[in-house]
Formats: C-alpha cells, structure tokens, sequence
C-alpha cells in the first residue's frame, strides 16, 4: 500500500568473491557505455551493442556478483522492467559492505525478489523499457545507499548514494574467496521516505491561567472551620478535634 513502510528483515547470501560486468561476461565482450555515469545527472551507466540500433535487444544481462534479488517488477513509469540485486562483499579493510546493482529497461525478467543468484547468472534481457519508448540498451547503476529501491528522488543524487558502476567493478574484480554466507539486510525500500523531518511551526493554543475554586460548606462548618484555624486556637494544649465539634462530640 502506498505511504507504508515495510518492516526491515534479514536474509543470508554468498559473499562476492569479485565482480563482472553485466553483459558479454565476464569482461563485456561486444559492448560499450554509451553513456556514462555523473552526479546530478544520469545516475547509472547505458550499456549498448557494438552492433548499434536494436541488434542487442533480447541479449542476456548477468548478476555482477553473488547476492539476492530484493526487487523484480515492470516499474514502467519511463523504466519498464528492473531488476535490483544486494551483494555483500568484504572490502580491503576487512570491512563487509553491501551494493545494490540496478539493471533497466529489461524486456524479460528471469528472477524474483528473494532468490539467491551467483555472479555471472542469468537475470533478464535487454529490452526498449516500457512500449518500447527507447533504443535497445541496459540502463545499469550500482548504489551504496539500500534505502533508495525506485524513489531515487528522494536521495542524493551524489556520490555518497551511488558508485560509478565501472570505477567501483573495475577495482574489484577479484576478491578473497570465502565462500561462506553473510546476513544481508532486505525490505529496506520505502514506500514513503522517513527519512524526511518537516519542521514547519506548529501552533499551540496558549493556556489558560489556573484558577482555584473553594468549595461552598454551610455556613456552621464555615464558623467551625474559621475557629479552628486561627492562631489562638492552633497550640498544642487545644486537644477537641475539629470533627469532635462537627459532630457535637464531647
């Protein structure tokens, strides 16, 4: 439902022993980068055929790595069919981190959300994105930041949100083998950004000063009440209860 946050949870996934290019794998044989990627502007990379036109429709598009598929779905909207992958991966500081690898436009896709994948599968085709509104070609990102999925909108258009997808494959191509699973996090996509604090004023309506009301007592009890608490009759020798007087008590 729109404007509901999914609750975060955890799944486990291989952790990358390298990364491949997304097409002609392992090394991209038979493409190229159409264009590139920049801050501000196009946030990905366009892999093309070195056929040109559409020859290069319907071509396979690879994992770049080992992971898991945490969204699989024809988005439309000017993006078609996405698929995004999480890889976990130990960086050279023995640090693991975790990347999201996007993969647009897609005429078929080939896995589901919650699928172990391993670098180098199979997970779609290059398509035209949605009625074919393009040129055959596969729009890739690679993202730092998880909470992103499709609000890109909503995040920085920066460096500190995604990688430059060949920068950040080209020096980890090959890493440590380790065979061995990781905890990977997942439903960290938002339907709404929570991330988002308005701090417009908000008007609170000023109190009231407080204000004390006696209860009214019959005029006896008053009289009784008055004698009691006077000076003269406060001393530790006065021993008659005020409600000995109240209840004509002797």
């Amino acid at each position: 439902m729109p404007g509901v946050a999914r609750s975060q949870a955890f799944t486990s996934a291989r952790l990358a022993d390298g990364f491949d290019m997304p097409v002609g794998k392992p090394d991209a044989a038979g493409y190229y980068v159409y264009r590139g990627f920049s801050p501000y502007g196009h946030l990905g990379e366009d892999w093309n055929g070195n056929g040109g036109g559409n020859t290069d429709e319907g071509d396979p598009v690879y994992s770049i790595a080992h992971g898991v598929v945490v969204f699989s779905e024809d988005y439309r909207r000017g993006w078609g069919n996405v698929v995004i992958i999480r890889h976990a991966y130990r960086e050279n500081n023995g640090q693991i981190n975790f990347v999201d690898s996007l993969y647009g436009h897609l005429k078929v896709r080939s896995v589901k959300v919650g699928q172990q994948v391993t670098r180098g599968q199979y997970v779609g085709t290059i398509g035209r994105g949605p009625y074919r509104m393009y040129a055959a070609h596969l729009h890739f990102e690679i993202r730092k930041d998880l909470r992103v999925g499709m609000r890109r909108d909503l995040y920085p258009k920066t460096y500190t949100t995604y990688h430059s997808p060949r920068t950040f494959l080209r020096t980890r191509r090959r890493l440590r083998l380790e065979d061995r699973l990781v905890r990977v996090p997942i439903n960290t996509f938002l339907k709404s950004n929570p991330n988002k604090v308005f701090t417009s004023a908000i008007d609170v309506p000023k109190a009231d000063e407080p204000t004390t009301v006696r209860p009214s007592v019959p005029e006896e009890m008053q009289e009784i009440i008055e004698e009691e608490t006077s000076p003269e009759e406060v001393t530790p020798e006065k021993t008659k209860s005020l409600f000995e007087k109240l209840f004509g008590k002797d």
